[in-house]
């Protein structure tokens, strides 16, 4: 395993031309199914999961370089905030006091809270909810992905019809400020993701219960499930279901 994964960390640096190998599917669970993913091409280009996030910023220069026509397709009411290179489709809902910073990339259907602050390197799928008070930075949201309330979703991919719920903070840097590490399944080998910053990947269908952390570097499979007041490391297989054991109920 250890040397399938210095391989697929010397592969990443190649140029974006063709798919990429994909991970080993024993060593990550499951995340993100590919009939579901309006960005599959921004997938396809990562060895490791995490990859993604390496190449949000290219994708999103790649997209609006080859966008003709208006960017902004939907109404948006005075008392929005909009700076850079932002892409808004239609039938989304833009409420006042959002301030949205470029890049950015909102697809149809996208509900954007007041409050809400994009602070660039943004991309959300259709559908996705992107809520009051809530902060989004360098991540991906896969159509109907749901960050409600007061969340933090930084430099993290979230999947399709992935919830968070009210006050779920996706940390993304460690306190001594080294590179993230990462944890394979069923293993305590620490791999070196190369990245300062990272927070979490949330697969499809997962539900992330109320005021629970997740801390740097968290890979969360599909269909899991996380009761509230959590504190999550780690990879978790697919339909996990994570119970908080300071959690208390009548006899």
């Amino acid at each position: 395993m250890k040397s399938h994964h210095v391989r697929a960390a010397s592969e990443r640096a190649g140029g974006f031309e063709g798919s990429a190998p994909r991970w080993d599917s024993d060593s990550f669970p499951a995340l993100w199914n590919t009939a579901r993913n309006e960005f599959l091409e921004l997938f396809e280009r990562a060895t490791m999961p995490w990859d993604v996030l390496n190449y949000i910023d290219d994708y999103l220069a790649q997209k609006f370089a080859e966008l003709e026509g208006p960017r902004v397709l939907t109404y948006v009411p005075d008392g929005v905030h909009l700076e850079g290179p932002i892409f808004i489709d239609e039938d989304c809902i833009i409420e006042e006091g959002a301030f949205i910073r470029g890049p950015a990339w909102i697809g149809r259907g996208c509900e954007v809270r007041a409050g809400c602050y994009i602070r660039g390197g943004v991309i959300a799928g259709a559908g996705a909810v992107l809520g009051h008070a809530s902060e989004f930075k360098h991540c991906v949201l896969l159509g109907m992905a749901q960050a409600p309330h007061f969340n933090y979703v930084g430099d993290s991919v979230m999947g399709w019809h992935a919830h968070i719920g009210a006050g779920v903070i996706l940390s993304n840097f460690r306190l001594d400020g080294k590179p993230v590490p990462v944890r394979a399944l069923g293993s305590r080998e620490r791999i070196d993701s190369g990245l300062p910053k990272f927070g979490a990947l949330i697969g499809d269908e997962c539900e992330i219960g109320c005021n629970t952390v997740l801390n740097p570097g968290t890979i969360v499979g599909e269909k899991s499930v996380v009761m509230p007041l959590s504190l999550l490391s780690g990879t978790w297989p697919a339909g996990s279901r994570v119970d908080n054991v300071a959690m208390r109920r009548p006899d």
